[in-house]
Protein backbone atom coordinates (compact mmCIF):
# COMPACT_ATOMS: atom_id res chain seq x y z
CA UNK A 1 0.00 0.00 0.00
CA UNK A 2 1.08 3.30 -0.52
CA UNK A 3 0.73 6.44 2.43
CA UNK A 4 -1.55 7.80 0.36
CA UNK A 5 -3.16 4.40 0.94
CA UNK A 6 -2.74 4.40 4.40
CA UNK A 7 -4.21 7.51 5.66
CA UNK A 8 -7.50 7.04 3.48
CA UNK A 9 -10.56 7.50 5.86
CA UNK A 10 -8.15 8.10 9.27
CA UNK A 11 -7.43 10.95 11.29
CA UNK A 12 -4.59 12.83 11.65
CA UNK A 13 -3.53 15.12 13.89
CA UNK A 14 -1.80 18.15 13.59
CA UNK A 15 0.23 18.55 16.64
CA UNK A 16 2.04 21.78 16.64
CA UNK A 17 3.29 24.90 19.05
CA UNK A 18 4.27 28.34 17.93
CA UNK A 19 7.99 29.47 19.58
CA UNK A 20 7.85 31.26 22.62
CA UNK A 21 4.29 28.67 23.92
CA UNK A 22 4.84 26.61 26.94
CA UNK A 23 4.11 23.59 24.73
CA UNK A 24 6.91 24.35 22.03
CA UNK A 25 9.47 22.72 24.41
CA UNK A 26 10.98 19.55 22.76
CA UNK A 27 9.31 17.20 25.44
CA UNK A 28 6.04 18.61 25.52
CA UNK A 29 5.85 18.34 22.00
CA UNK A 30 7.19 14.90 21.81
CA UNK A 31 4.65 14.03 24.72
CA UNK A 32 1.89 15.29 22.86
CA UNK A 33 2.99 13.29 19.80
CA UNK A 34 2.73 10.34 21.58
CA UNK A 35 -0.64 11.09 23.49
CA UNK A 36 -2.50 11.59 20.05
CA UNK A 37 -0.49 8.17 18.94
CA UNK A 38 -1.59 6.78 22.23
CA UNK A 39 -5.61 8.05 21.11
CA UNK A 40 -5.21 6.56 17.42
CA UNK A 41 -4.22 9.09 15.75
CA UNK A 42 -2.54 6.99 12.11
CA UNK A 43 -0.16 9.91 10.96
CA UNK A 44 1.43 13.14 12.23
CA UNK A 45 1.29 16.54 10.62
CA UNK A 46 4.44 18.79 12.18
CA UNK A 47 6.16 21.90 11.66
CA UNK A 48 9.55 22.27 11.54
CA UNK A 49 12.93 19.32 11.43
CA UNK A 50 13.02 19.01 15.03
CA UNK A 51 9.39 17.79 15.35
CA UNK A 52 9.83 15.64 11.92
CA UNK A 53 12.65 13.65 12.92
CA UNK A 54 11.10 13.10 16.46
CA UNK A 55 8.15 12.05 14.88
CA UNK A 56 10.04 9.49 12.45
CA UNK A 57 12.01 8.41 15.30
CA UNK A 58 9.83 7.45 17.83
CA UNK A 59 7.13 6.10 15.61
CA UNK A 60 5.74 4.33 12.42
CA UNK A 61 2.91 6.36 11.20
CA UNK A 62 3.58 8.72 7.93
CA UNK A 63 4.72 11.97 9.08
CA UNK A 64 2.82 15.70 7.33
CA UNK A 65 6.37 17.93 7.48
CA UNK A 66 5.91 21.36 7.10
CA UNK A 67 7.53 24.60 8.10
CA UNK A 68 6.35 28.03 9.42
CA UNK A 69 7.81 31.77 10.38
CA UNK A 70 8.81 32.21 14.07
CA UNK A 71 6.47 34.56 13.77
CA UNK A 72 4.11 35.16 11.61
CA UNK A 73 4.14 39.07 9.73
CA UNK A 74 1.39 41.18 10.56
CA UNK A 75 -0.27 40.74 6.76
CA UNK A 76 -0.40 36.96 7.53
CA UNK A 77 -3.49 36.63 5.41
CA UNK A 78 -1.38 37.63 2.23
CA UNK A 79 1.87 36.42 2.46
CA UNK A 80 3.00 32.48 1.38
CA UNK A 81 4.73 31.43 5.13
CA UNK A 82 3.97 27.82 5.22
CA UNK A 83 6.87 25.86 3.09
CA UNK A 84 7.25 28.97 1.13
CA UNK A 85 10.89 27.48 -0.92
CA UNK A 86 12.78 24.67 -1.65
CA UNK A 87 15.30 25.27 1.22
CA UNK A 88 12.71 24.41 3.20
CA UNK A 89 11.51 21.51 1.80
CA UNK A 90 15.22 20.34 1.64
CA UNK A 91 15.10 20.49 5.22
CA UNK A 92 11.85 18.14 5.61
CA UNK A 93 12.53 15.70 3.01
CA UNK A 94 16.32 15.49 4.99
CA UNK A 95 14.33 15.34 8.31
CA UNK A 96 12.28 12.33 6.99
CA UNK A 97 9.28 13.60 5.93
CA UNK A 98 7.03 11.45 4.11
CA UNK A 99 4.63 14.18 2.81
CA UNK A 100 5.64 17.70 2.39
CA UNK A 101 3.20 20.21 2.86
CA UNK A 102 3.28 23.47 1.40
CA UNK A 103 1.24 26.46 0.43
CA UNK A 104 -0.06 26.29 -2.81
CA UNK A 105 -2.07 29.33 -3.04
CA UNK A 106 -2.17 31.64 -5.78
CA UNK A 107 -0.75 34.27 -3.83
CA UNK A 108 2.57 36.30 -4.78
CA UNK A 109 5.78 34.36 -3.99
CA UNK A 110 9.16 35.84 -2.92
CA UNK A 111 11.54 33.24 -4.01
CA UNK A 112 10.91 30.11 -5.78
CA UNK A 113 8.08 29.50 -7.97
CA UNK A 114 5.41 26.98 -6.62
CA UNK A 115 5.81 24.78 -9.91
CA UNK A 116 9.72 24.58 -8.97
CA UNK A 117 9.17 23.66 -5.40
CA UNK A 118 6.94 20.98 -6.80
CA UNK A 119 9.52 19.38 -9.53
CA UNK A 120 11.92 19.72 -6.44
CA UNK A 121 10.25 17.55 -3.84
CA UNK A 122 9.05 15.26 -6.90
CA UNK A 123 12.85 14.85 -8.20
CA UNK A 124 13.22 13.51 -4.44
CA UNK A 125 10.35 10.95 -4.64
CA UNK A 126 8.53 12.50 -1.67
CA UNK A 127 4.97 12.80 -1.69
CA UNK A 128 3.60 16.58 -1.74
CA UNK A 129 0.41 18.32 -0.37
CA UNK A 130 -1.38 21.77 -1.32
CA UNK A 131 -2.62 24.18 1.33
CA UNK A 132 -5.09 25.76 -0.51
CA UNK A 133 -8.24 28.03 0.17
CA UNK A 134 -10.17 27.58 -3.09
CA UNK A 135 -11.42 25.53 -6.02
CA UNK A 136 -9.62 27.61 -8.46
CA UNK A 137 -6.14 26.89 -6.03
CA UNK A 138 -7.11 23.08 -5.48
CA UNK A 139 -7.76 22.53 -9.53
CA UNK A 140 -4.15 24.28 -10.04
CA UNK A 141 -2.63 22.71 -7.44
CA UNK A 142 -3.71 18.97 -9.50
CA UNK A 143 -3.20 20.76 -12.73
CA UNK A 144 0.97 20.84 -10.56
CA UNK A 145 0.89 17.17 -9.77
CA UNK A 146 0.65 17.72 -6.57
CA UNK A 147 -0.47 13.81 -4.20
CA UNK A 148 -2.79 15.72 -1.78
CA UNK A 149 -5.32 18.86 -1.96
CA UNK A 150 -5.65 20.47 1.45
CA UNK A 151 -8.46 22.57 2.42
CA UNK A 152 -6.22 24.00 5.10
CA UNK A 153 -6.00 27.72 4.31
CA UNK A 154 -9.74 28.46 3.62
CA UNK A 155 -10.29 31.56 5.71
CA UNK A 156 -6.86 32.31 6.30
CA UNK A 157 -6.13 33.98 3.22
CA UNK A 158 -7.58 37.86 2.51
CA UNK A 159 -9.32 36.86 -0.16
CA UNK A 160 -11.02 34.08 2.22
CA UNK A 161 -11.54 35.40 4.96
CA UNK A 162 -15.44 35.39 5.83
CA UNK A 163 -15.41 35.32 9.22
CA UNK A 164 -16.62 31.35 9.11
CA UNK A 165 -15.87 29.41 12.39
CA UNK A 166 -17.01 25.94 10.57
CA UNK A 167 -15.34 23.93 8.73
CA UNK A 168 -15.11 24.59 5.29
CA UNK A 169 -17.78 21.92 3.69
CA UNK A 170 -18.79 24.03 0.66
CA UNK A 171 -15.27 24.25 -0.33
CA UNK A 172 -14.57 20.42 0.40
CA UNK A 173 -17.78 19.14 -1.78
CA UNK A 174 -16.37 21.62 -4.88
CA UNK A 175 -13.29 19.95 -4.23
CA UNK A 176 -14.09 16.27 -3.95
CA UNK A 177 -16.44 17.06 -6.98
CA UNK A 178 -13.99 18.78 -9.65
CA UNK A 179 -10.91 17.26 -9.03
CA UNK A 180 -9.70 13.82 -8.87
CA UNK A 181 -6.43 14.25 -6.54
CA UNK A 182 -7.54 13.48 -2.83
CA UNK A 183 -8.94 16.10 -0.99
CA UNK A 184 -8.14 16.15 3.04
CA UNK A 185 -10.34 18.53 5.37
CA UNK A 186 -8.36 20.80 7.31
CA UNK A 187 -9.33 23.71 9.16
CA UNK A 188 -11.87 24.68 12.46
CA UNK A 189 -12.69 20.93 12.88
CA UNK A 190 -13.99 21.06 16.40
CA UNK A 191 -16.69 18.04 16.97
CA UNK A 192 -17.00 14.24 15.89
CA UNK A 193 -19.68 15.07 14.01
CA UNK A 194 -17.94 17.47 11.90
CA UNK A 195 -14.92 14.58 11.41
CA UNK A 196 -18.21 12.36 10.47
CA UNK A 197 -19.71 15.18 7.78
CA UNK A 198 -16.34 15.39 5.94
CA UNK A 199 -16.18 12.05 5.49
CA UNK A 200 -19.83 11.54 4.20
CA UNK A 201 -19.04 14.22 1.87
CA UNK A 202 -15.72 12.10 0.70
CA UNK A 203 -12.65 13.72 2.37
CA UNK A 204 -10.19 11.07 1.89
CA UNK A 205 -8.47 11.85 5.33
CA UNK A 206 -9.10 14.69 7.98
CA UNK A 207 -6.92 16.54 9.56
CA UNK A 208 -7.61 17.77 13.65
CA UNK A 209 -5.29 20.46 15.16
CA UNK A 210 -6.27 23.30 17.46
CA UNK A 211 -9.59 20.77 19.20
CA UNK A 212 -6.79 18.41 20.28
CA UNK A 213 -3.23 19.53 20.78
CA UNK A 214 -3.94 23.47 21.45
CA UNK A 215 -4.86 24.17 25.24
CA UNK A 216 -5.21 27.73 24.79
CA UNK A 217 -7.81 27.86 22.50
CA UNK A 218 -9.51 24.99 24.06
CA UNK A 219 -9.74 26.65 27.09
CA UNK A 220 -11.10 30.08 24.98
CA UNK A 221 -13.64 28.58 23.77
CA UNK A 222 -15.03 27.73 26.76
CA UNK A 223 -14.21 31.45 28.86
CA UNK A 224 -15.60 33.06 25.96
CA UNK A 225 -18.41 30.40 24.98
CA UNK A 226 -18.75 31.29 21.23
CA UNK A 227 -15.46 31.63 19.88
Amino acid sequence: MSITDDIKNQVIISVQAAKGEPLYKEECINAMMQSVINGGAKALRVAGKRDVRNAKKMFDVPVIGLTKPEKLPDNWKDTVYITPNIKAAKGLIEAGADIIALDATLRKREEDSLEDIVNYIKSKNKLIMADISTLEEGINAENLGFDIVSTTLSGYTSYTDNGLKTPDFDLLKALVDKIKTPVVMEGRIWTPEEVDKAFEIGAHSVVIGSAVTRPQLITKRFIERGF
